[in-house]
């Protein structure tokens, strides 16, 4: 009996292997499309996709935040990518007939609201019934400084986060009933569940790149964001720049007041369980310290070092996380 591949089979990296032979050499390495302009202006284009029970639920999140959150996803792309300006989104919508005009009106209040935070309008897009709710996002940007791109991580760079993770998964697990910890404070239940349902798409950390660029340094900055979990973010910095990684096990970033918490899975939530939507960068160190200086969320968690050289590593940074044995957010 002949096999037959789907999605489900083939998996979504040997999808984007597959897929990347249609494109240039490297161009599908980045979430976004960068265009060269007549001025020096360059145009940041990135397009996602989100499906009701695969990216959002009504049971966990409310059509407002709905409308937020894709839009900050999207955004978060833009800003990984060392966008500084938006421009604007369109947005396509399918969706059963008997989806209630209600559901509609507050997810756009809710994306709207987002845009409002974030600059850019809503420049168009389309809609079509279905038997499941689907909301396809573009969104288009600029840069203005310097690019981000996943390739440009080089040995002997910091890699720094721009925030703590596993606070979204924490706040997806309070919604979902699967902690019951009586020392979870009010006020990190509230943090947590936030943290999920409005994520920030992080273009204040560009904008202080730019500010704390050491004098004579050139731009290059390796980049992308954290929203299919932190560990992978980092796998795709190094794999894309031939380079391997090694994270510090004791700098991992939690929220101090997550850190505390008795969760057995806390320290898989902060390495794969998603959405957190911090940028993870890979820098020369000076310009690294930098960072950290002006911004106190910012945190160093571990150092590129050449291909096949991790044993030549000092031992103060404790070790390579294996590839093995881990959970992550699968699109199919």
């Amino acid at each position: 009996m002949v096999s037959i591949e789907t999605l489900g089979s083939i998996g979504e990296d040997e999808l984007l292997h597959r897929l990347a032979k249609y494109a240039p050499i490297g161009q599908l390495d980045d979430d976004t499309a960068i265009l060269n302009l007549l001025s020096p202006t360059q145009l940041v284009i990135n397009s996602d996709v989100f499906v009701e029970s695969v990216h959002f639920s009504d049971l966990t999140t409310r059509p407002e935040d709905i409308g937020w959150r894709i839009i900050a996803a999207t955004l978060s792309d833009l800003a990984a990518t060392g966008c500084n300006k938006v421009i604007g989104v369109t947005i396509s919508m399918v969706a059963p007939a008997t989806t209630s005009w209600d559901w509609v009106e507050k997810t756009y209040n809710g994306l709207s609201s987002c845009l409002e935070s974030y600059g850019g309008i809503l420049l168009g897009g389309d809609c079509s019934g279905g038997k499941e709710k689907i909301l396809a996002v573009t969104a288009l940007g600029s840069v203005t400084t310097g690019k981000l791109h996943r390739n440009d991580a080089r040995p002997g760079d910091w890699i720094v986060v721009s925030g703590p993770h596993g606070l979204s998964r924490l706040g997806l697990a309070i919604l979902q009933n699967e902690v019951h910890d009586s020392n979870i404070s009010f006020v990190l239940r509230q943090q947590a569940i936030r943290a999920h349902r409005r994520p920030k798409p992080r273009f204040d950390i560009i904008n202080v790149l730019d500010q704390v660029r050491p004098k004579d340094t050139p731009w290059r900055i390796a980049g992308t964001d954290s929203s299919d979990g932190l560990f992978k973010s980092i796998q795709l910095l190094a794999k894309s720049s031939s380079c391997q990684a090694i994270i510090d096990q004791t700098a991992l970033p939690f929220k101090a007041d997550m850190a505390s918490l008795n969760l057995q899975d806390k320290s898989q939530w902060v390495l794969h369980g998603g959405e957190d939507f911090e940028l993870v960068l890979s820098l020369p160190p000076p310009w690294g310290k930098a960072l950290l200086h002006a911004d106190n969320q910012c945190r160093k968690i571990g150092v590129m070092v050449a291909e096949n050289s991790i044993s030549e590593h000092p031992d103060s940074v404790n070790s390579w996380i294996s590839t093995d044995n881990f959970f992550e957010f699968k699109h199919f």
